[in-house]
């Protein structure tokens, strides 16, 4: 086995022990949890919220508000260099995927259909989150 393939393997065996096995689907297998079921899409406590897997910042509670589709949703991420955006034609569909720019997790995806100022929708998986309340 070549080095870069022990290293993939070695990678996988990390991410699946340091995540439950919904995170490790939405954030390393691109999956998606059911909407109105995640621990955040309802959620209303001040804060940041961080990547499940390394920790970065993503979005300021702020900037969340009720979409209505049942998964956080943010106008904007806390910095446009945090997040990265991918062109998603998987289910048929065009869509842009979002991923945490520091370890690639997979996050949601994004949509022109926000509140202003930016008229975007960040549509977030609740397991690629943690939130990192404010007192």
């Amino acid at each position: 086995m070549s080095d870069e393939k022990k290293q993939q393997v070695r990678d996988i065996e990390d991410w699946r022990a340091k995540l439950t096995p919904e995170q490790y689907n939405v954030c390393r297998e691109k999956g998606t949890e059911r909407a109105f079921t995640g621990k955040y899409w309802d959620c209303h406590d001040k804060g940041t919220y961080r990547c499940a897997c390394c920790g970065e910042a993503l979005f300021d509670s702020e900037t969340k508000f009720d979409s209505g589709s049942g998964w956080p949703s943010f106008y904007v991420p806390i910095d446009d260099r945090n997040v990265s955006e991918h062109k998603d034609m998987s289910h048929g569909m065009l869509r842009v995927e979002v991923t945490c720019t520091k370890c690639g997790s997979h996050l949601g995806h994004v949509f022109p259909d926000g509140p202003k100022p930016t008229n975007l929708r960040y549509c977030i998986n609740s397991a690629s989150l943690d939130l990192e309340k404010k007192d």
